[in-house]
């Protein structure tokens, strides 16, 4: 307390420092944590305390407020129109909007290749991809690829990589035009991709109070097909004597996510102006969604759509899975009532209203049970550094 209070006289000569000054830097100073360099003794943070979306906040605030000058990109930051921290990037090019998204998977921390095969590897890179466009309303287009691979790799699973990444490109209309490769230990992918819109994007920061929430689909399903696969062998999953129908089902939604293209051009062409996608689950999406806009939120627990064939296999958990399992890849958006009206009845099956956008904590995300009852919504979802 007296450091934070001498640095905020310092630096602005009142002896005073109100409560939002003091409470970021008795986080900042709790988060230290000691380290020797050349003899001294140094504090230093790491990033695994921050958290994923703190580091990208981190770097989000570095790239805006260092670019300045006529050698920072200055110069072009006049044509953007979405910058850091949505789905894509988007700029102004004559009377388009082109998007701009990348997305990196590596063995280990997003797939193995004992529960992914090589062609339903390539398929989900550009998956992810075109979801991001997806949930801007856009179209995708070309597609740049970089992968990291061991020497070992066989011809074959190569061919078989860029088979699937085939399938799902000439299925949504994009070209892969180059990309880059680099010998690495395991095996990483970075696609890089573009995509298009006629008019303006969706974004994650403009919910309203009152605006209704919805997704347009089920969700849980990749999660459910994860824990499927990494529990194959365990008496708990062989126990519940899960139907093959079950089966193949969650096992395709993890393997081959179908990302809502054609949904986030109806959203967009209906007057919805607020979307993401559902990539680290609904909670803690929502949460993102609702930071950008400076809003909070509620979840009924009850409306989220869950496929029948989830509650089979997972009868004590889907709905954990729905809140928080992750790569779903559907869309979750916000709009008022009477457009929500409108829109609904043009999604597919398992689209629903789930919950509510309140004024609030940024970032509040709860989940009302079926009882009445409230409970945390947010952090159960995917966050590579915890």
């Amino acid at each position: 307390m007296i450091l934070e209070f001498v640095f905020y006289r310092v630096t602005t000569g009142s002896e005073d420092p109100p409560r939002l000054f003091v409470t970021p830097i008795l986080f900042f100073l709790s988060k230290l944590r000691p380290a020797r360099y050349g003899g001294y003794n140094l504090y230093v943070m790491q990033i695994q305390e921050l958290g994923e979306f703190g580091v990208i906040d981190l770097l989000c605030r570095t790239v805006v407020q260092q670019r300045s000058g006529p050698n920072h990109g200055a110069d072009f930051s006049f044509k953007l129109t979405v910058d850091n921290g949505d789905d894509t990037a988007a700029w102004q090019t004559g009377n388009a909007t082109e998007l701009f998204t990348t997305d990196t998977v590596v063995e280990g921390i997003h797939f193995t290749r004992e529960t992914t095969p090589w062609l339903d590897l390539g398929w989900k890179c550009i998956a992810s991809n075109v979801s991001d466009i997806a949930a801007m309303g856009g179209l995708p287009m070309y597609a740049l690829v970089t992968l990291g691979l061991p020497p070992e790799t066989e011809v074959g699973d190569l061919e078989q990589l860029y088979q699937g990444m085939m399938e799902i490109s000439n299925k949504h209309g994009v070209a892969i035009v180059g990309g880059d490769m680099v010998r690495s230990p395991i095996v990483f992918i970075t696609v890089a991709l573009t995509g298009i819109h006629a008019d303006n994007p969706m974004l994650r920061s403009t919910a309203r109070p009152g605006d209704q929430v919805a997704v347009t689909g089920y969700l849980g399903g990749s999660g459910g097909g994860l824990r499927l696969m990494l529990g194959a062998g365990s008496d708990s999953i062989l126990s519940r004597e899960i139907s093959e129908e079950a089966a193949e089902y969650l096992r395709s939604c993890h393997r081959r996510p179908q990302p809502a293209v054609a949904e986030g051009r109806t959203l967009s062409s209906s007057g919805v102006t607020t979307a993401m996608d559902v990539s680290d689950g609904l909670a803690d999406d929502l949460s993102k969604l609702c930071r950008s806009s400076g809003l909070s939120a509620r979840i009924f627990a009850e409306q989220v759509p869950v496929h029948p064939l989830l509650k089979q296999a997972f009868p004590d958990e889907y709905l954990d899975l729905a809140l928080g399992g992750g790569e779903d890849y559907l869309l979750l958006f916000t709009a008022p009532p009477e457009v929500m009206a409108r829109v609904m009845p043009q999604l597919p099956e398992g689209a629903a209203v789930v919950g509510q956008i309140l004024d609030g904590d940024a970032g509040k995300v709860s989940v009302v049970d079926s009882d009445g009852s409230e409970r945390p919504g947010s952090g159960a979802g995917w966050d590579h550094f915890r």
